[in-house]
């Protein structure tokens, strides 16, 4: 395989669960070498969260752990905190950690002193909360808090969480592309630095136009279900057969809408014409578009809408999705060989790369795996370096 934008670059990866680990998952896929560090025994406690299980495998630490090693060691034992310090200073590019504050310092391994020895290298941290909060990050306790939750579900009773860890997943992008601009910043500089990123913060970040409308107007955020708070119509319909989304983002896509559904004069009533009027008109005309929506197949409606430029769509399942994916040719899983499962289909990352493809090019590893080959290579860097010169 070709090497990614990354080859070259020496992550120590020092993370569990998500966050962390997702973002040191796409420094892997953009090619650098990344060595996952794991409790003996138990390991990253992704390994125990199932079912689904295969081969004693679980789906959740196969969903974020591809193109790493895995090293175990004990970082209670001097001998393996001698050894991850090493890793540190004479292999590592990147140090990514996610342990509760003080731990690593504990240990004699603190960031700053590991930048202090190695000025080059790049440290990077996942917290809960931001500093001077010291409690462990939930995914599902920082959509509650966050107010995520309080914007999603039906307008009436309590809210609901999104159906993925998406404030896990938005800090893992966030991390990662922090890291990237730290490593972009070594070139000018020829130093590291400290890249930190919380759940709560990431959370508020990813906002945008609903935190800016509050900000604006000091008016709380609406709960709208499946339709849109400065969009109409831009939201789930009944069709004869299921369910679609129509999305209008603009007038003349909502004068197109009219003449599909037969009702051309919709675009020229004074109700209608406008965004800002259909926003101030929603009951309505979300009336009169159900009434006609009902009564033809999704497909007959989203094939006339999409054809018309209005965008429109089914309500998919996963596996439809995945299957529509691969119809449309858009090669949407990847199969890797794993020792144990043996053909394995990983969904990859969506960059793509003109010269420096991203890519998946190991499976996510067994606990310890690569023990040996490790301790190993840096047993004899410490014996050379002993060696007098």
């Amino acid at each position: 395989m070709q090497p990614g934008p990354l080859a070259g670059v020496r992550v120590l990866d020092l993370t569990r669960v998500l966050a962390a680990p997702y973002a040191t998952m796409g420094l892997g896929e953009l090619g650098a070498e990344v060595l996952k560090v794991e409790r003996p025994g138990s390991g990253d406690e992704t390994r125990q969260w199932g079912p689904p299980f295969v081969a004693g495998e679980a789906a959740y630490f196969l969903a974020v752990n591809r193109n790493k090693e895995s090293l175990t060691a004990d970082l209670a034992n001097p001998a393996d905190r001698a050894l991850i310090q090493r890793i540190a200073l004479t292999w590592a590019d990147v140090v990514v950690e996610n342990f509760k504050p003080g731990t690593l310092e504990r240990w004699g391994l603190g960031l700053e002193q590991l930048r202090a020895q190695a000025p080059r290298l790049i440290t990077a941290s996942v917290r809960g909360y931001p500093p001077g909060d010291d409690r462990p990050g939930y995914d599902f306790v920082i959509q509650a808090a966050s107010g995520l939750m309080s914007l999603n579900g039906p307008p009436d009773g309590p809210g609901y969480k999104v159906g993925v860890a998406i404030a896990d997943i938005t800090t893992g992008l966030f991390l990662l592309s922090g890291i990237l601009a730290a490593l972009y910043a070594r070139e000018k500089t020829g130093r590291g630095q400290h890249v930190g990123v919380s759940l709560w913060e990431s959370q508020l970040a990813w906002f945008a136009n609903v935190a800016q409308s509050y900000l604006l107007t000091g008016q709380e955020p609406a709960r709208w279900g499946n339709a849109h708070p400065q969009l109409v119509p831009y939201q789930l319909f009944a069709a004869a057969d299921g369910h679609l989304v129509v999305a209008v983002g603009n007038d003349v896509q909502f004068a197109a809408l009219a003449r599909v559904l037969g009702n051309p004069a919709w675009a020229h009533e004074p109700r209608f014409a406008t965004n800002p009027e259909r926003v101030a008109h929603r009951d309505e005309l979300v009336a009169l578009m159900a009434a006609v929506l009902v009564e033809r197949p999704c497909e007959t409606w989203i094939g006339a809408l999409t054809e018309a430029g209005v965008p429109a769509g089914p309500v998919r399942s996963v596996p439809e999705a995945l299957a529509w994916a691969g119809q449309a040719g858009l090669s949407p899983v990847v199969a890797v060989d794993h020792p144990l499962i043996g053909e394995l289909g990983q969904i990859p990352l969506p960059w793509r790369f003109s010269g420096t493809p991203s890519g998946v090019r190991r499976p996510p590893p067994r606990l310890g795996e690569h023990n040996a080959v490790v301790r190993s290579r840096f047993a004899r860097d410490a014996a050379d370096a002993a060696e007098p010169g």
